[in-house]
């Protein structure tokens, strides 16, 4: 370990390794930093691993889980998560670094009746929540943002830097912004 990570490094993950021992015994390595808020809201199922700087957080008006991670989830630096509502993350699924996924937004824009005011202060307005689902065997590039309502199917890779604003279909890969199917996986 020390010629892979040098001294400091090496110190580094054997703090972060009794971290994970302590704290999440169900995961296999939380590097530290990493900001979990209203951890009874969240469901990190078995082995996960996260970079540095990683940020968790569930809100729950009704007191359930909103925030479910399946088994052997990997997610690399600097990976925000927002629920509110619901994000489920299944199985076997790699986050690259820098990713957004929420499944909420300061208001509501999608044009009807229920819209938020652009003449109202963006923290007060209302909540718009719609749930995130990302299938198993997920591969999520660097920068990527999943916005509300979405539904990643199995086996997807979504390009880096994407923003995602639909449905991707299972064994496709998408790219761009908005995010556009680009290949068809057989």
């Amino acid at each position: 370990m020390y010629l892979k990570y040098g001294f400091l490094g090496t110190i580094k993950m054997l703090v972060a390794f009794i971290y994970t021992r302590l704290a999440y015994p169900k995961a296999r390595l939380i590097r530290l930093p990493f900001d979990i808020r209203n951890r009874r809201f969240i469901d990190l199922g078995r082995g996960l691993t996260t970079g540095v700087g990683c940020r968790i957080e569930a809100y729950s008006s009704s007191n359930k889980v909103t925030l479910i991670i399946g088994n052997n989830v990997q997610m690399n630096d600097y990976v925000h998560i927002t629920a509110m509502d619901e994000v489920r993350i299944g199985n076997n699924v790699l986050l690259a670094s820098k990713i957004y996924i929420s499944d909420c937004s300061h208001g509501s824009y999608v044009g009807d009746a229920d819209d938020s005011s652009p003449l109202s202060i963006p923290k007060d307005r209302n909540y718009a929540k719609k749930k995130v689902i990302i299938e198993d065997n997920v591969w999520i590039g660097e920068g990527v943002c999943i916005l509300p309502g979405v539904k990643v199917g199995k086996n997807a890779i979504l390009g880096a830097n994407s923003v995602v604003n639909k449905d991707v279909p299972t064994n496709s890969v998408v790219g761009g912004n908005p995010a556009k199917v680009i290949k068809v996986l057989s």
